[in-house]
Formats: C-alpha cells, structure tokens, sequence
C-alpha cells in the first residue's frame, strides 16, 4: 500500500538534503515529497524553486530543459510555459528568514495543513545557519570587540527549528550542523546539550538516534551524532552532526546495530573517481591579456625556476622536468561543456551523478588567477603528486611565497590545499566562493582551482542540478549545501523505519 509523507525543509541553501528525500521517495510505495522549502537567500530560492518545477514532471526532466543546456541557452520562461507547476514550485520553496518577526506566523497554516492532511505523516529536515558554531567563525568572532556568544542569535536559531518541530509534529525529523557545534559553549555551558534537550522534548517527545554509531548506550555521546560522509560513499571527508529523532509513537529499530554502517575503506570514493571524466582545461590570467599561449608561457617559467631552484627537492625538480619535456603548457582551453559519451557508470555514485541526456557539462569553466598563484598551484600539485600529501608554506621555495606578514606565523600553513586524487577531498565549503587556495586540482598541468561542477561532483550533486546566480554565488551554494548522495542514505533510513 502506498503510503505518503510530507516533507519540510528548514535552512534550505540550493537543496542538498531535499534532493536526496525526494529520490528516496520514488523508490518504493513510501512517498516523501517536499511540501515546503525555506530559504533567506533569494538566489538559493531560485535554485530550489527550479528543481522543484523539475521534480513536478517525475524521472523524465521537460525535454525543453535538456534543449536549453545542451544548446548553452537561457532557460525558457517556466512560468508561461508550465504555470500550473511553476507555480506550485513557487508555492513550494519560499524566501524567509527564520527568526524574524510575523515568519513563524505565516508558515504556521502551511504546518497545521501538512500536519492534518497527511495524518501526522511529515518529516522535517534542515539545519540552522553554522557561522556561530563553526570552529573557524568561533575564531573570527573571538577577534571581534565587544563580541558576546550569548548576545549572538545565529546561537539560537536551532530554536526557530524547535518552535517548528514542536508546531509540526512530524514522524521524524534530521536536524544537520557542523561539527563544532558539539564543543560550542554560551552561558558557561555546552550549548549542544541544550539543543538535544530542546530536541527530546519537543511535541509529543522524540527518541534520539544516531546514525553511523552503535545505539548501546541509554543515551547517546555527543560524538556519536557525528557522520563522515567518506564513510558512506561520499568522495569527499565532510564530517557533520546529524540529529536522527522518531516521534514517541513511532516503533525504534529493534537492534543496536549502526543504522547507516560505514561502507568498507576499499569502497570509498576518490577525487578522481568523479573527476577524471572531464576535460583537461587550463586557468586563466587574471592581470593584463589571457591567452593559451601567455599561459603556456607563464607555467613554462615558472616550472624553469622550479627546476633550477635548490629550495626543493631532487623528486619534485624531476617530475617537474618530466612535466615539461610533456604535456605541461598543452592545455588550451578555459572553457569546455561537451561531454564525451560515455557507458553509464557502474558505481551506485555514478548511477546517480550521470544523466545520459545531458551532452553539455555544466559550469565547467575555470577561474581566472594572477601568475604567481599559476605558479603556486603548479608547484603545490605536483609535490602532492610525488609526497602523497598538499605542502605546507614552510615546503614552498622561497620565490613562491605570498608576501602576506604572517606567511610563517603557522597560522596559514595550509593556504594552498591540493585535493589529492587519490583519497576523498577535504570538506568542501563556501570559501571556495572566495578563492581556489584550498581547492587545488590534482592535475599539474591544468595548475588550477576547481570549476563549479568539479565542486558539485564532490558534493555529489546530479550533474542536471542546475545553480542559479553567476559563478561566486554558485560556488557559495555548492559549499553551503548536504551532499545529496548522503542525503540518500539517510532519508532510506527514515523511510525504512517510519515507513
């Protein structure tokens, strides 16, 4: 018998988690469709709107999408062309900002119908805003003057989750948030503890479950809401809190046994495992005229200085001649959306990456960088190449040296970061809306930055995920968003245990 469940999704960025309930929902006779998406950044919005206008249509996208992307054009007017289901996507995915005032208000009709309607049977998914949890924005915010934690509502806003939660009712929720908000403190105490209080105690009271961990115990350790997504298939070590919580009616899994086991280590993703498919391009100059032949010329020299210099070492100077009597400086393009032809993958990831209609690759476009950081990308990947590790500054020859004051101070070690193909990618973020520094491609002889789409296959977003806005606001999406793969596996858990 089929059986329905009504999605809300809080915190929303481009959909990530959203992506992979509405997947899991078209898999067996236990439907999970979103009902509504908030968001506070319109361009956000805008992507979520269009991907639920896609999801209207069902497993075969409009054959006027596929058209638009593979021609490189503008999308068409979905409005004119489709307004019924233009504009339930509107009605879907809506621009808020929880926690501010009369917004809990206007979304409360839209809880107590889902509530009704569907008999209980919602799920809520979402996490609030990380900045004020985050290990890095708990540095930043420690060189403010006159910071104070507990004045800070970003703090807080796990509680515009509750209100909703408490107002909802749902089967089950998955509340996700970085990983420092386990050590985050306010008030002289672990403000972690506060939120899994809040949490149980919501509505008619929910029973806490982690997910990769062994339910042993009467209650659970705060590191054992942890998640590595590289455990999970996931080509990239983004480890995440994820709150799992089943309303008190709702039958707990009958075992302790870990609900989302680790894959094994043979199995996991690699950087190339997504990469290798695309086309080699080469970055840009981002100071005076670009051209392929400058490029070459640039990365020619600077492999010269390389070479000839005796800050580096006998292995890294000879891979890098053997760069140059190569390939290096043959890349031409910046630019390259066909997509060769290919089987479809055998991998379960792949499965889901691929769409055999696409002839076009989606925002695989390279950044543009200033000479010396061609030549630090350069040198960067191929000692990784040779190391099977990214260098530190203090690796660096010394004409390769940004010229910031605390280049040694330590605190900046890691400025460069090559993600290695050879091992899942460091955690990928919104920073690389900023700057290419930490996302470095493995390849020396494209001496660049990750494009969008490199990005997004990271994330494990599908490559027809199309992201609204220009290239940083794209980036900055990517970054902020759940892999969708893992959204998968996660939202099967659910299913299988509300279902």
């Amino acid at each position: 018998m089929t059986k329905h469940f009504a999605i809300i999704d809080l915190f929303a960025g481009p959909g990530g988690l959203g992506e992979g309930f509405s997947a899991a929902g078209r898999e067996t006779s236990i439907k999970m469709n979103i009902r509504l998406s908030i968001e506070k950044e319109a361009v956000e919005v805008r992507t979520l709107r269009l991907r639920s206008f896609l999801r209207s249509f069902g497993e075969a996208l409009p054959s006027e999408y596929y058209e638009a992307l593979n021609r490189g054009r503008a999308l068409p007017d979905w409005e004119t062309s489709h307004p019924r289901q233009w504009t339930r996507a509107q009605d879907e995915a809506r621009q808020m900002e929880l926690g501010q005032p009369g917004v809990f208000e206007e979304i409360a009709a839209v809880l107590d119908e889902a509530r009704e309607s569907f008999h209980g049977d919602t799920i809520l998914i979402g996490g609030p805003p990380c900045q004020a949890y985050s290990l890095v924005g708990r540095s930043r915010n420690r060189g403010k003057a006159n910071y104070v934690a507990e004045d800070d509502l970003r703090h807080f806003l796990y509680r515009e989750y509750v209100s909703i939660l408490d107002r909802l009712r749902p089967a089950a929720f998955v509340m996700e948030n970085v990983k420092g908000m386990i050590s985050s403190q306010v008030d002289g105490g672990e403000i972690f503890e506060r939120v899994l209080e809040d949490l149980r105690t919501a509505g008619d009271g929910y029973t806490l479950l982690p997910l990769s961990a062994t339910r042993n115990k009467a209650v659970p350790d705060a590191r054992d809401f942890i998640v590595k997504a590289e455990d999970h298939g996931v080509p990239q070590a983004r480890h995440r809190v994820f709150v799992v919580g089943i309303r008190s009616d709702v039958r707990p899994p009958g075992d302790a046994a870990p609900l989302l086991p680790a894959i094994n280590s043979s199995e996991r993703a690699d950087v190339w495992s997504v990469l290798s498919d695309f086309p080699a391009l080469r970055s840009g100059l981002s100071r005076g005229v670009d051209s392929a032949q400058l490029w070459s010329t640039v990365i020619g020299d600077h492999a010269n200085r390389i070479i000839a210099s005796n800050d580096v070492g006998e292995d890294i100077r000879g891979a890098m001649q053997f760069l140059k009597s190569g390939s290096l400086g043959t890349v031409r393009l910046r630019k390259f959306e066909q997509a060769e032809p290919r089987p479809i993958p055998e991998t379960e990831l792949g499965r889901w990456l691929h769409d055999p209609a696409l002839v076009r690759i989606l925002g695989h476009e390279t950044r543009a960088h200033i000479s010396e950081d061609l030549g630090r990308y350069l040198f960067a990947s191929v000692f990784a190449q040779e190391r099977r590790r990214s260098p530190k500054l203090q690796d660096f020859p010394e004409f390769l040296l940004p010229e910031h004051k605390n280049r040694l101070s330590g605190k900046f070690a890691d400025r460069f970061r090559v993600q290695r193909g050879d091992r899942p990618s460091s955690t990928v973020t919104s920073h690389i809306s900023k700057d290419g520094h930490y996302f470095i491609h493995p390849d020396p002889t494209q001496a660049r930055s990750l494009t969008v789409r490199e990005a997004a296959r990271l994330q494990t977003f599908p490559d027809n995920y199309f992201f609204c806005g220009n290239r940083t606001q794209q980036y900055h999406q990517v970054g902020n968003a759940v892999p969708p793969f893992l959204a998968l596996k996660i939202a099967r858990v659910i299913r299988d245990i509300i279902g």
